[in-house]
């Protein structure tokens, strides 16, 4: 029974990744976080059908195309870009934009056959009329803040308002929206916190497990693990929510293509956590490398959040900072606490066996007193080898 629910589980995965649309995985380049805030305001004139907004901490622009008309994205130099067709998405080959926004930097040389001025040679990439792309109109492209920024950056600024050019047919359509700096948070405030959050949780393991308390303790890492394991994964999948996903084959690509480390630590705290509540014989052990492996996978490799005032999230970018900060704690007092146990079983061990190991020991000879050959004596000079 058990073999027949996971082949059905795997079929279900694979045949909810097979019908993904390409354009609705996880951007390569996504941000772990920014400190420019990327906002669509409006869409002039409205289009029936037609809703765009920015994903990916904006990083991307996300058009969707609901109608029955092409809608047609114009390039850098008001060259055809992109077809939003209902059929899919089209890319013009000859269009510089096509390659200038294949990554965040823009660093990509278009080759000589990208002439905005010959016919478009258009592509399909996708089967869905969902478009998802860097505009680097809509971000700051510089890695020096801009001067008013450099002369008071503890507080928000304007950086522009930008616009992206549309066309409905022949009809001209606007997408507008606004670039701000927002001041990032205290790196330190939020690291003091997780570092004192591992302290308290490893504290313990001080507790002798045979001991009530030390059982009452074990119960109380299970359930921080259990805590911190579904932070990661719920934060994993907020990122790919906020990376456009909407539907449960565009996020299982997403998690098992960007997000499959923090995926497993996550897992891999749930299950530490089964396991130190079925009183294993290598809880311990089990609580101390699921605690690592989530606080280096599921919290530091996303505390960017601690330094960048814009989370790749949906929602408030304190709220992403805390989960975070609850994942560093509860798996870094996981793996100390499970260090503490574990040191503290050698020794019990050791003094346990200490008695018995000192018995078999021949006892030291006293001082003065001739020790006692024990290989063979050789044979005296003379003597009769017979």
């Amino acid at each position: 029974m058990i073999h027949r629910a996971l082949l059905a589980a795997a079929a279900g995965i694979v045949a909810a990744l097979a019908v993904a649309a390409p354009a609705s995985a996880h951007g390569g380049d996504a941000p772990d976080g920014t400190n420019y805030r990327t906002a669509v305001t409006t869409v002039t004139p409205a289009v029936d059908g037609l809703t765009v907004r920015a994903v990916e901490a904006g990083a991307r622009i996300e058009l969707v195309n609901r109608g029955d008309r092409t809608i047609e994205v114009l390039g850098y130099e008001g060259e055809p870009y992109l077809e939003v067709r209902p059929d899919g998405v089209y890319q013009n080959l000859r269009s510089p934009a096509a390659y200038l926004n294949e990554t965040l930097a823009g660093d990509t040389q278009p080759p000589v056959s990208a002439d905005p001025t010959l016919p478009p040679s258009w592509q399909r990439i996708s089967t869905e009329p969902v478009a998802r792309w860097h505009d680097h109109r809509s971000h700051w492209m510089s890695a020096t803040p801009p001067p008013d920024v450099r002369a008071d950056p503890s507080r928000t600024h304007r950086v522009r308002d930008w616009v992206v050019p549309l066309r409905d047919g022949v009809s001209p359509v606007e997408i507008r929206g606004t670039l701000d700096w927002v001041p990032p948070p205290s790196p330190g405030l939020w690291w003091a916190v997780s570092l004192l959050g591992a302290l308290a949780v490893g504290a313990l393991g001080l507790l002798a497990a045979e001991s009530r308390a030390g059982r009452a303790a074990t119960v109380g890492l299970a359930t921080l693990a259990t805590s911190g394991g579904v932070l990661a994964i719920v934060y994993a999948v907020a990122r790919e929510l906020d990376a456009g996903a909407t539907t449960v084959g565009p996020i299982l690509q997403g998690l098992l293509v960007g997000q499959v480390w923090p995926l497993l630590a996550g897992l891999g705290a749930i299950a530490a956590a089964g396991y130190a509540l079925a009183r294993r014989t290598a809880t311990d052990f089990a609580l101390a490398l699921a605690g690592a492996c989530l606080a280096i996978f599921g919290g530091a490799a996303n505390a960017a959040v601690f330094v960048r005032s814009i989370a790749p999230v949906p929602g408030p970018a304190a709220m992403a900072r805390t989960a975070i900060a609850v994942v560093v704690a509860a798996g870094a007092g996981m793996a100390l606490a499970g260090a503490l146990r574990m040191h503290a079983a050698s020794r019990a061990f050791q003094a346990s066996h200490a008695p018995a190991l000192d018995a078999a020991a021949p006892d030291a000879p006293a001082d003065g007193e001739d020790v006692p050959a024990t290989g063979p004596r050789p044979a005296s000079a003379g003597a009769d080898p017979a």
